[in-house]
């Protein structure tokens, strides 16, 4: 039987597009492209730094390292984009129960 990969930038994108179009106050996009959830995160993130809520900047730090993983990925080889997904998985992670 052959074994079934993920292509871990969608996967990346569907958990956590939601949670930051809340954070937004947004709809919801429908299936954006790996660049646009970039933009999303980076407009998240700016959002959030122009906060003077402590939780909230401490969260558009989090944001800022994972647009520096998420870009980085985009231009990385199939064995590194997986190891910078995963770190940029685990600032968006920080970030969101951070601003929550």
């Amino acid at each position: 039987m052959p074994v079934q990969t993920v292509d871990t930038f969608p996967a990346l994108i569907s958990c956590f597009v939601a949670d930051l179009a809340y954070l937004l106050e947004e709809t919801t996009p429908r299936t954006p492209s790996a660049t646009d959830f970039i933009d999303l995160v980076e407009r998240t993130r700016d959002t959030l730094a122009s906060s003077s809520l402590g939780n909230l900047t401490d969260a558009s730090e989090d944001l800022d390292a994972a647009v520096t993983y998420l870009t980085d990925a985009l231009e990385s080889d199939p064995a590194d984009k997986k190891v910078l997904l995963a770190k940029a998985r685990t600032h968006l992670r920080d970030a969101i129960d951070t601003a929550s």
